[in-house]
């Protein structure tokens, strides 16, 4: 009589295979959970789409009424009262060198905490929160946007057929500069 099931041996050697298999489909799932990922928000300055880690943002709001603080950089449009708390608020369109351009309806201040101290930063518009793999980070090439210090880049990503200029915003500004937020807030 002839058996329908293989012999011993081969049904051994199947169940081996399936086996080996299974360990690397589940090895290739704890590489794939293991891949840190971080959460970015993009936005935008002129026609450049940039991204810092979301860590670091404490809150995005709609502009508000600045107060001027005269004998600052331009860069710096004044301050305002949040919550109680004076916070400068910087252009980074100025920042960088760029054109300034009109506040519109899109136009937004994120609040991120830099060196424990709130600072509020003027972009264009806010687009979206993404989630990326440490590993689609690119270092930046010598020059990725003109205009905007090499030290605050801290790399590129291309994200759903698009480029984003990951910034670093604690690196955009000198001690000395600092000291000087320091004192106009106080």
């Amino acid at each position: 009589m002839v058996s329908r099931f293989p012999s011993r041996s081969k049904k051994e050697e199947c169940l081996e295979k399936e086996e080996e298999m299974n360990m690397a489909i589940s090895t290739n799932n704890s590489i794939e959970l293991k891949e840190e990922r971080i959460q970015l928000v993009s936005f935008k300055i002129g026609n450049e789409e940039h991204g810092i880690d979301v860590l670091k943002v404490r809150e995005i709001i709609r502009m508000s009424n600045i107060t001027r603080v005269p004998n600052t950089p331009l860069y710096i449009e004044g301050v305002i009262n949040l919550r109680g708390k004076v916070i400068p608020i910087i252009s980074l369109r100025m920042r960088f060198n760029l054109p300034d351009a009109e506040n519109d309806s899109r136009t937004r201040i994120i609040v991120m905490d830099i060196d424990n101290e709130l600072m509020g930063f003027v972009v264009d518009s806010v687009a979206e929160v993404i989630r990326i793999a440490i590993s689609e980070i690119q270092p930046p090439p010598p020059i990725v946007v003109v205009g905007i210090d090499q030290e605050c880049i801290s790399g590129v990503i291309n994200h759903a057929d698009r480029l984003l200029v990951l910034l670093d915003l604690e690196k955009i500004f000198s001690a000395e500069e600092r000291k000087s937020f320091n004192d106009m807030i106080q």
